[in-house]
């Protein structure tokens, strides 16, 4: 492979580099980070991110030896090495030292996106009421998608049924109920026959879960988890959708999604009003939401 200044930018191999890879005309100053021109290291990163993308290299694969890398590329070593920090940042990649070390390669998948997501929430400081809400638009709309689809019970019914039959064994373990529940609702949404809404929806869903699982661990250890009835109620809203889904009732799967996300939803809201969204550690360690 030609090196890469030729291939994306005209630069003869020889053309020095600064410290960051950032290419250099021998009359020129060091282009800085200001410039409209990509450094050496992030046209690497875009070559080996869509390779990764694409497929072409596999998930838990490793990527070539950095001498390989940097051969076949005609980079300097610090270029690659920043290559390789972008592509870890983004959790592409994941970096093992020493002498059986290399770059582990991750492929994009939901639970990475939920979590850049959460992120982004956190940042903006967006309430956990926010999210609740944006479920009960969204998910109620997965529901009907999945009872529209003509191999619902084969594909989509069997396994919720199933989940509200492990659900119902568990009604006396608050914690372990909540996981089922949570479970259905992630394969309802996994199941509405539109990969785009799934995926935009379970990013969501993964997010309020993540909340969920805290929230039933600290009220269990406080004794505070609504009772065995009001699981129940919860239980009886699952096996509603699911019968909704499985008659192929689209409105009635829609109708009975969006009441139950309001109920359900207000026991965490309640407990903890002006809640932000935290994916990075114990929500109790992020203040109430302030107005900016």
């Amino acid at each position: 492979m030609a090196p890469i200044h030729a291939i994306l930018d005209g630069v003869p191999r020889d053309e020095p580099v600064d410290s960051e890879g950032c290419a250099m005309t021998r009359d020129a100053e060091p282009r800085g980070h200001g410039s409209s021109q990509p450094r050496v290291a992030e046209m690497v990163a875009d070559i080996l991110r869509a390779r990764i993308v694409d497929g072409r290299i596999a998930d838990g694969g490793l990527l070539p030896k950095q001498a390989a890398l940097i051969d076949e590329f005609g980079v300097s070593l610090p270029s690659m090495r920043e290559a390789m920090r972008i592509l870890e940042t983004e959790g592409l990649v994941s970096v093992r030292r020493g002498n059986l070390g290399g770059a582990i390669v991750h492929s994009p998948n939901a639970r990475s996106a939920a979590y850049m997501l959460g992120l982004v929430l956190q940042s903006d400081r967006v309430t956990l009421a926010d999210v609740a809400a944006a479920l009960c638009l969204l998910e109620p709309a997965c529901a009907a998608l999945a009872a529209e689809r003509d191999d619902r019970t084969t594909e989509v019914v069997p396994r919720l049924r199933q989940l509200n039959g492990d659900a119902d064994e568990q009604l006396s373990n608050g914690p372990v109920f909540t996981r089922l529940a949570r479970e259905w609702h992630a394969t309802m949404v996994g199941s509405c026959g539109n990969e785009t809404m799934a995926l935009i929806v379970g990013t969501l869903e993964t997010v309020w879960s993540h909340h969920e699982a805290v929230w039933a661990d600290d009220v269990e250890s406080q004794g505070e988890y609504p009772s065995e009835k009001d699981r129940q109620l919860a239980l009886r809203a699952h096996m509603k959708i699911t019968e909704a889904i499985a008659s192929g009732n689209p409105d009635a799967a829609q109708r009975h999604a969006r009441r139950h996300l309001h109920e359900s939803q207000t026991y965490i809201l309640a407990r903890s009003p002006g809640l932000v969204v935290n994916i990075t550690g114990p929500t109790d360690r992020v203040g109430p939401f302030r107005a900016r």
